[in-house]
């Protein structure tokens, strides 16, 4: 439901030295600050606008927007302005600034909140300390399997790297299997044919001293999953999820399970419940932006109601020592329901993302939203900043590796543990070991 737009504030600037910083909507949407003579991030065609941007929001040409939050500092001494929603976990209105020589111009389709600092990322960060969220727990230290063998990694794979955290002495708390244990989106107890126990890797994870950590999306549904087609009533009606290109992500139309109908939650309960009874206690739950698209649910509530409680229906399956990321997710909506937030696009073993859309995987894109939001680290929760990639075969390995570093973040590997050479292990080591 989107409201007309309307005027906030005129602020004078200094055309020549203003800057504006605009927050995206979730975790991979390009956040960043930009000149006013600046063309800031947008993207490339409607899928990507459902699936990584806000959905059924455009913005016009010359214009800046902000999901939420959006900041001015007018360049010619004056305070930094900093525009925010009031209730920002119910209502996120879109803010605008348009410049207009000397001034700019806000305007918002919703109710917002002005604040005044020295500085974009300090303002910001006095923001979310006000909120007055508990400090989030420290995280763990993580391998996750995804940018070495994406959607193919198998059972093997993950028994390979165990052995190899041990000869090469890595402080790796965490295993986590990402993407492609599982049978099809929404039959997340169904096997693919490259695993065949995942309690068993469960235990042999945990025999060795280490966590066992899984991978989920738990909103997405695939048309042809066994779920889809025995339970047609637990998916969101008139809800697009957009499409997944094949190759890594699937290649078909999304659903959404509807987590508003009684049998939907009982059965995402069910799954956590199961994995958790299994041996796993670090849940990734990806492409979190489904739970929150408007459609018409069993339940008669909003859709960021109905994605608190979705996100809700999870901590409690898993239990409160359980550790909790969240990714592609909301980002004003999830307050207070995460120990750690992807705060970025993916990153990717290639700087540049796909057809200059900074939504999508690439280092660039990564580090230029991840360090925009650096505000939000250890104040709304753990930042990830998207996995270490430290191989030879990774462009720029460097420069990603110390931005990981930088961040001071999540830290998770992401390499066939086996490929690293001697800078590889050796950085692997450093970061993981808080870089010691």
């Amino acid at each position: 439901m989107h409201h007309p737009f309307t005027p906030v504030a005129s602020v004078p600037v200094d055309p020549r030295r203003a800057r504006v910083h605009e927050e995206g909507w979730q975790s991979w949407s390009p956040s960043g600050a930009y000149a006013l003579d600046a063309r800031p991030h947008r993207p490339a065609n409607a899928n990507w606008a459902t699936v990584c941007h806000r959905p059924g929001v455009t913005v016009p040409a010359g214009v800046f927007q902000g999901e939420g939050l959006l900041a001015l500092d007018p360049g010619d001494g004056s305070p930094v302005r900093l525009w925010a929603a009031p209730d920002p976990v119910r209502e996120v209105p879109s803010i605008r600034l348009v410049p207009a020589g000397p001034v700019a111009e806000i305007s918002a389709d919703g109710p917002v909140k002005e604040y005044t600092g020295t500085d974009i990322q300090a303002l910001l960060a006095d923001w979310a300390t006000g909120l007055g969220l508990a400090a989030p727990r420290p995280a763990p230290t993580v391998w996750c399997s995804w940018y070495e063998y994406f959607t193919e990694v198998t059972e093997d794979d993950i028994h390979e790297n165990l052995r190899a955290m041990d000869t090469l002495d890595l402080p790796v708390d965490v295993v986590q299997i990402d993407d492609g244990y599982q049978k099809a989106l929404g039959d997340w107890l169904t096997l693919s044919g490259r695993f065949r126990s995942r309690a068993q890797i469960a235990d042999a994870i945990r025999a060795r001293g280490r966590r066992a950590g899984i991978w989920t999306a738990p909103f997405l549904v695939d048309p042809g999953s066994d779920l889809a087609a025995g339970h047609p009533d637990w998916l969101v009606r008139s809800a697009d999820a957009g499409f997944a290109h094949a190759g890594r992500n699937w290649g078909h139309d999304l659903r959404v399970l509807d987590t508003t109908h009684p049998g939907a939650a009982a059965y995402l309960t069910d799954v956590f419940r199961t994995l958790r009874a299994e041996g796993y206690d670090y849940f990734k739950v990806d492409f979190l932006y489904a739970g929150a698209l408007d459609g018409v649910r069993h339940a008669s509530v909003d859709a960021l109601t109905a994605y608190r409680e979705g996100v809700a229906l999870i901590r409690e399956a898993i239990g409160p020592d359980s550790y909790l990321l969240g990714c592609g997710a909301p980002v004003l909506p999830s307050l207070g329901l995460f120990d750690a937030m992807r705060v970025s696009s993916d990153t990717a073993p290639h700087r540049r993302p796909e057809a200059g859309d900074h939504s999508r995987p690439g280092q660039d894109a990564a580090e230029f939203t991840g360090a925009a939001r650096q505000w939000q680290h250890g104040r709304l929760w753990i930042n990830d900043p998207d996995c270490l990639m430290a191989r030879p075969a990774v462009e720029t390995r460097e420069r990603w590796a110390a931005h990981v570093e930088a961040t001071g973040g999540l830290m998770a590997s992401s390499d066939r543990l086996l490929s690293l050479d001697v800078w590889g292990v050796d950085t692997t080591r450093r970061l993981l070991s808080g870089g010691e």
